[in-house]
């Protein structure tokens, strides 16, 4: 907890020199690619009081970097505190991010591949897959951060925009690489900003500073017992406002919507960019 406090004033200490970049979603992906040379830097955070179980806040810390106008690439370093037992690190991912197509198209498609070297103590929850649900994170920590999971996640990420609003689908496939099946999963949203047409002058309560959106996503179970059976789902509405200072903040509450999910998550995040990192502005 004092860590991502820390990470969370860190954050809006530099947020007078720093632009955010756009985060209407806190779980799927848009066609949006980082501007080539720009850094993003982000805290996401995810936190839930489970049914018999110990309130729990997970953090994931996002460096991301736009190396080329198709090409995104991104580390996150993820950890988690959990009430009445312990705080620790979980583990690292490698994310890179594809668009085949530069133009603007009615669906925009982007390929997304990422590894991930972490422990089972890990709760970010960045996505849903397979028959992942409450029950899975009910050990504690002393004994699930022995596990260790190394996994590929694979993406198709289909984006589009129309009059102010966006709309995306992701079908996610994950593999763990100890020779467990393929687990799949998908993430769907929709959002728009409150208003399209710029203020003449800066606000920090401007429409245009508003995006408001809904997202709805869950596994799809696995190679050898595909569908919807013993899976978890959840709706989950997120508004997000990008202040003047350059700092952007999201929030989502999400909602179970079976037995197997949570009753309820809430989904925060924090971040700000840095425009052409190491190349001198230019």
């Amino acid at each position: 907890m004092q860590s991502v406090c820390t990470a969370s004033l860190l954050l809006l200490l530099l947020g007078s020199t720093l632009r955010a970049a756009d985060t209407p979603y806190l779980v799927t992906y848009s066609h949006r690619m980082e501007e080539p040379g720009n850094l993003e830097i982000a805290l996401y955070g995810t936190t839930a009081s489970p049914a018999g179980g110990n309130t729990f806040l997970s953090s994931l810390l996002e460096i991301e970097y736009g190396v080329t106008a198709w090409w995104t690439t991104e580390v996150y370093l993820s950890g988690q505190n959990t009430s009445g037992e312990s705080a620790l690190f979980t583990g690292h991912r490698w994310e890179n991010r594809f668009r085949p197509l530069m133009r603007e198209h009615w669906i925009n498609p982007v390929l997304y591949i990422e590894y991930s070297d972490v422990n089972g103590a890990d709760k970010s929850l960045k996505e849903i897959v397979g028959h992942d649900g409450m029950a899975d994170q009910s050990e504690p920590n002393a004994i699930s951060r022995l596990e260790r999971k190394r996994e590929i996640e694979t993406k198709l990420i289909l984006s589009s925009h129309f009059q102010g609003w966006n709309i995306s689908e992701n079908i996610i496939a994950e593999k763990n690489l100890s020779n467990e099946p393929w687990e799949f999963g998908y993430a769907t949203a929709v959002s728009r900003p409150l208003g399209l047409a710029a203020s003449p002058r800066p606000c920090r309560l401007c429409r245009e500073n508003f995006r408001l959106g809904l997202e709805l996503y869950g596994g799809l179970g696995t190679r050898h017992e595909f569908g919807l059976r013993d899976t978890s789902h959840y709706l989950a509405p997120t508004i997000a406002w990008q202040m003047p200072s350059g700092v952007t903040l999201a929030v989502s509450p999400a909602f179970g919507l079976n037995g197997n999910s949570y009753p309820a998550l809430f989904r925060f995040s924090l971040a700000f960019e840095l425009n052409q990192f190491g190349r001198g502005g230019r």
